[in-house]
């Protein structure tokens, strides 16, 4: 019994020793890394606001077209009427260019009495419709054309816009370079960029005329 005893207490001492190294090898050593720590704070840089250069204010007018190749005073009266709405169309429109007239019926417009035709304008390729009225007497003729379409330019527009935006530094308007548009009908709308880099909205107005009417949208 005694010699028992003494393995029993052998074997205690070996569980205590190997559940000691078995908690040691779990537990490890303890880590010697310091935490990271994050930073806060610093400044996160800006863009710059970019200094616009203002465009010119228009000083003088915009200039008149000077529309030649007018027929000679004895002409035949449906020329000289074609010529005359050529010339008008091309003096609203702000620009000298290539203008084709066609009423047919026109060549009848001599004889006595009143003509109401039906005319194509084409202004620099671009066409539109108009009313031709002619009064003919035995030895005089007036005549009233009408429509509800005008040709203008892109330049002439964004010259008029100058003109209500002083400081502009760039201008932008949805139209082509050359517009058939209604006149005294929806405006054309207009970018005007600041030098302070801000866009402000404008609407041109044309008139039947060719004048431009801008106001600020």
């Amino acid at each position: 019994m005694k010699v028992l005893r003494g393995i029993l207490a052998v074997a205690a001492v070996l569980v205590l020793a190997s559940c000691s190294d078995t908690k040691k090898e779990a537990g490890g050593a303890p880590s010697t890394t310091p935490p990271v720590t994050p930073t806060v704070g610093g400044s996160i840089p800006t863009a710059s606001t970019p200094v616009l250069t203002p465009l010119p204010t228009p000083s003088t007018p915009w200039p008149t077209p000077k529309v030649t190749g007018g027929p000679a005073d004895d002409a035949p009266l449906a020329e000289r009427i074609t010529f005359a709405i050529a010339k008008k169309t091309q003096i609203a429109a702000g620009r000298a260019a290539r203008t084709s007239v066609k009423c047919p019926g026109i060549d009848k417009v001599e004889t006595a009495g009143q003509h109401d035709l039906d005319c194509t304008v084409t202004y620099s390729g671009k066409p539109f419709t108009g009313k031709l009225t002619v009064d003919a007497k035995q030895y005089s003729a007036s005549y009233k054309f009408t429509s509800e379409e005008i040709a203008i330019v892109r330049p002439k527009v964004m010259d008029a816009v100058l003109r209500a935006a002083p400081g502009a530094a760039k201008v932008t308007c949805e139209m082509e370079d050359i517009g058939i548009v209604v006149h005294d009908g929806l405006p054309i709308g207009c970018d005007v960029t600041t030098t302070a880099n801000a866009v402000q909205p404008y609407k041109a107005t044309i008139t039947g005329n060719g004048e431009v009417m801008v106001k600020k949208a």
